[in-house]
């Protein structure tokens, strides 16, 4: 498996990173307390150059592959106030500023395999051994040999191998390992299942779909090892700022030099501003917010989607399957010629070919109703409005009000008037037409998902200024579950391309726009926003694929929550940058009014270091 290799490596190189700067770390302090205990042999001058010299190689080699990368870094200001010391003999300062930055990396590595370890520890129990049906006889394979199809036997206690569908049995599942719940799913035959996740009662075959880097789960892993790669825009801008203030630095020590000609006072000031702590704690809140979120369900993919998500103002909600449990239910159908059972077959028929989710409802009522299907002929969707089929030779029209209208369907007084009976009482209600007649009408319910009104009012409560709904269903329906979340505006009878339209309207320089959806409809919508979030991702690809935010528990309630953690994560880099400035003036101004002498500022500098360090580190623990 090429991540697990990958994430495997990247493990291992960290561990023997952060040994080497724990090595470090000790000898450095080693030195220096020993030193302070005036122990002969450290005292020894020959002892503190050789200390300094060796410690020093390792950030000059750091410096040289910055700048062969062409990169600018802290390293580079470290590098020259450790000349500078070396030469002045202030053997103690350039032991300080090496045990601060060996201190400094090893925090990050010590954050680098946190954020690797969890990821790793659950790839590595993953089986190694699959038992696999194969006609009458059960054979033992190698993980890497199950192919697309095999039937995989998991037993109680295991974990599922492969993402599948369930063909024989009846389980508890755990699926902790990629939504963060607790709670078991009851899995049964015909259900969908998905690796990684445990069997905690019962036995299953499971005919595989998916295999290797190809589930869900590897695909997710993968996610988020890029995630922690990607800058955030205030990571970007420290940076570039650290850029200029190195520049700005050494530029400055040097004006200093040929104003005063004192070397003390130019390297004091080189020891307190060539700290790393800005560099190293600002990455390490962004991962720490990732990882975070990643254990509970939510797939942040980079540093820059959690920024934006601590300045979304508005959000815009898709209706069926977001703000609503998406499994519709039919509650009546009706019938003109009292013929109920043959609208119910003429609907199912037109809708056996179509994957949207009305038509799968009607599907399954009529297969509970043990109504026979056959398969029509020239069968068409035509997309949020209807579809036509043929069915021995005559034509079925199924779909809204407006498509059978311009299919030269002709409605009575009478049936318009029951059929905006049932669309004032705000249901969804699903025409039949049949050989140029109105044949009936279904009525459909879908339900509001509990946690709802409890987003919207605890959005409202932080601050979202705008709270809007885009559906596809009738004004009626978008009206009444508006009404009933407090969304402040729903806009009805939206094809595909007119939510589009709408949601550029909200998208401008005063505004923050998410965009909620299911990741598969509304993939185009969630692109174009400024963050598009993913409900319910768990098992779907193009959810995960098409959104910046795939919130893979089935909860309104992450959004909050998520929007929480990025404002928690921004906030903390902004105090560690006004930390770091304020703690950058005093020591210059004592190193100027000569309170702090070389070793001084080096010891002021190892210390303040490890405040914004810390700061980060106490984020989501």
């Amino acid at each position: 498996m090429f991540f697990m290799s990958e994430t495997e490596n990247q493990r291992e190189k960290a561990k023997i990173f952060l040994r080497l700067n724990y090595l470090l770390c000790f000898i450095l302090i080693g030195a220096l307390v020993l030193y302070w205990l005036k122990l002969s042999f450290f005292r020894s001058e020959k002892t503190l150059i050789g200390i300094s010299v060796a410690a020093t190689l390792t950030v000059f080699l750091s410096t040289i592959r910055s700048l062969k990368e062409k990169r600018i870094s802290i390293d580079l200001l470290a590098s020259v106030a450790l000349v500078v010391s070396l030469i002045e003999k202030e053997w103690l300062s350039a032991i300080s500023i090496n045990l601060m930055i060996a201190c400094a990396k090893a925090f990050m590595g010590y954050v680098e395999i946190k954020s690797h370890s969890a990821i790793y520890n659950l790839l590595k129990l993953k089986p190694k051994r699959i038992k696999i049906k194969r006609g009458e006889k059960i054979v033992e394979i190698n993980a890497k040999d199950v192919k697309v199809g095999d039937l995989v036997i998991v037993e109680l206690g295991e974990r599922v191998p492969v993402d599948g569908i369930i063909e024989e049995g009846e389980a508890e599942v755990d699926q902790s390992s990629l939504t963060g719940e607790s709670l078991p799913v009851q899995k049964r035959k015909g259900d969908k299942i998905l690796s990684f996740t445990t069997i905690i009662s019962g036995d299953l075959i499971i005919r595989a779909e998916k295999v290797g880097d190809k589930t869900v789960f590897e695909k997710t892993i993968a996610l988020i090892g890029e995630a922690q790669q990607n800058k955030a825009p205030i990571y970007t801008t420290i940076d570039k700022f650290a850029k200029r203030y190195i520049i700005l630095t050494l530029g400055g020590s040097l004006l200093i030099y040929f104003l005063f000609r004192e070397v003390n006072l130019v390297l004091g000031i080189l020891l307190v501003s060539c700290a790393d702590d800005i560099a190293v704690a600002t990455p390490m809140a962004l991962m720490s917010a990732i990882r975070h979120s990643a254990k509970n369900g939510v797939i942040v993919k980079g540093g820059d989607y959690l920024e934006a998500m601590a300045k979304v103002n508005t959000i815009v909600f898709d209706k069926t399957g977001t703000l609503t449990k998406g499994k519709l239910k039919v509650e009546q159908v009706f019938s003109f010629n009292n013929k109920p059972k043959e609208v119910l077959k003429l609907a199912a028929t037109a809708s056996f070919f179509s994957n949207h989710p009305i038509a799968k409802t009607i599907v399954k009522e009529a297969e509970k109703e043990k109504i026979a299907l056959s398969q029509p002929e020239n069968f068409e969707e035509y997309s949020a409005r209807g579809m036509t089929a043929v069915f021995e030779g005559k034509t079925i029209i199924t779909g809204k009000l407006s498509f059978l209208k311009k299919m030269g369907i002709n409605l009575t007084v009478q049936q318009m008037s029951r059929i905006n009976e049932e669309i004032t009482g705000g249901h969804n209600v699903t025409l039949v037409g049949y050989e140029q007649k109105l044949m009936g009408f279904i009525v459909l319910a879908d339900e509001i998902r509990p946690e709802a009104k409890r987003t919207i009012k605890e959005l409202k409560k932080m601050g979202i200024k705008k709270i809007a709904m885009l559906t596809g269903d009738n004004d009626k329906v978008a009206q009444k579950t508006a009404a009933l979340l407090e969304i402040d505006e729903a806009h009805a009878d939206l094809l595909p391309e007119q939510k589009l339209d709408y949601l550029k309207k909200y998208l401008n320089k005063q505004n923050k726009v998410a965009m909620v959806g299911d990741g598969v409809n509304d993939a185009p919508a969630l692109a174009l926003s400024d963050v598009g979030i993913a409900m319910g991702a768990i098992g779907s690809d193009a959810a995960i694929e098409a959104a910046d935010i795939a919130i893979m528990r089935d909860n309104l309630y992450q959004i909050p929550e998520t929007i929480k953690i990025g404002r928690a994560t921004i906030n903390v880099i902004r105090q560690n940058i006004f930390m770091w400035g304020i703690l950058n003036i005093v020591g210059f101004t004592l190193v100027f009014l000569h309170i702090l002498n070389p070793a001084g500022a080096a010891v002021y500098d190892f210390f303040t270091d490890f405040i914004p360090i810390f700061n980060s580190l106490r984020l989501f623990r």
